[in-house]
């Protein structure tokens, strides 16, 4: 005896005839071929980007140039090139110290001691004022206490220190060091200060109601949150490092590009200070380029904003 199922049977349907197909009236009112494609939006914006960026670059490179021009066509017919110099001067004393070296050694020894310095007392304070910074930021007592000195220290003039530092540790480079330490704490400092008692109570609250200890707080709720702070100060910090650095060196070293713009200054070689200055900046500039990199990838947990994204940033 056969049995047979009550249910009619199916017919077989291929895979491709039961695959559902959801069309909108607008995309029905649209042939397929002239829908635009998703990446359209990206090349544009890229493409956007892009010339703007090359505008900007452009609008720059021909405010420099007509500094410049303007300077030197100034400096040939109406000012005393001996006291301003000009760029052709400052140009042909950056050959010179590049090619044939200035009185106190090779121009590289010289950029390296001072970048020594700059980089060894950008650690060190920003590591202090970091420390510092977010530690009296979450204990309002010890806040209180200290904040008075703190605020002498800071009222003290830098070049005073320098002279002090040159007396206390000689004219090494822990001299040069030290006045680059004072400089960057305070920069540092009083942002991740600031940035630790930004934090918002309403997160550290629930945070505590879950079971969080004292260094949970501190590892995923207060540095992310003073994390901008204190980035947006190490831009600046490292330019206070470099001031320190030549500080000191100005005050007593034996090499550096402090030196040797204290001797353009004593010999009345303005091409000099300028060849001096003009280096100080293209190391602060590449700093500058790190940091910002470094700051990148520290921030890229954090979400775009909405201006940005609408903006095509």
């Amino acid at each position: 005896m056969k049995w047979r199922s009550a249910a009619p049977e199916e017919p077989s349907v291929s895979p491709e005839s039961i695959t559902p197909t959801i069309t909108t009236a607008n995309e029905a009112a649209v042939p397929t071929s002239t829908r635009p494609t998703a990446g359209l939006g990206s090349l544009f914006r890229g493409r956007s980007r892009h010339s703007s960026s090359l505008l900007v670059n452009s609008v720059r490179a021909a405010l420099v140039f007509l500094w410049l021009g303007s300077w030197e066509l100034c400096a040939r017919t109406v000012i005393d090139p001996f006291f301003y110099s000009m760029p052709s001067q400052i140009w042909a004393k950056l050959v010179i110290w590049f090619t044939e070296g200035t009185s106190q050694g090779t121009i590289w020894a010289n950029i390296g001691i001072t970048l020594e310095e700059a980089v060894l007392g950008f650690f060190i304070g920003s590591l202090a004022g970091i420390v510092l910074g977010i530690l009296l930021g979450r204990s309002r007592f010890f806040a209180d206490v200290l904040a008075p000195f703190i605020k002498g220290a800071n009222a003290i003039p830098r070049i005073v220190l320098a002279s002090l530092f040159v007396i206390w540790f000689g004219l090494g480079m822990s001299s040069k060091v030290a006045t680059a330490v004072v400089l960057v704490f305070f920069a540092v400092f009083f942002n991740a200060f600031q940035g630790a008692r930004e934090v918002d109570k309403v997160l550290v609250d629930n945070a505590r109601i879950l079971g969080a200890s004292r260094w949970d707080l501190m590892r995923t709720i207060i540095l992310p949150s003073a994390t901008s702070w204190i980035l947006a100060s190490l831009h600046v910090a490292f330019g206070f490092a470099l001031i320190g650095a030549i500080v000191g060196e100005f005050t007593g070293a034996d090499k550096g590009l402090g030196l040797l713009i204290n001797h353009s200054q004593g010999n009345f070689d303005a091409a000099g200070i300028y060849a001096g200055m003009v280096i100080t900046t293209v190391i602060a500039l590449v700093a500058e380029y790190l940091l910002t990199k470094v700051e990148v990838r520290l921030t890229a947990w954090r979400p775009q904003s909405t201006t940005s994204t609408a903006a095509g940033i």
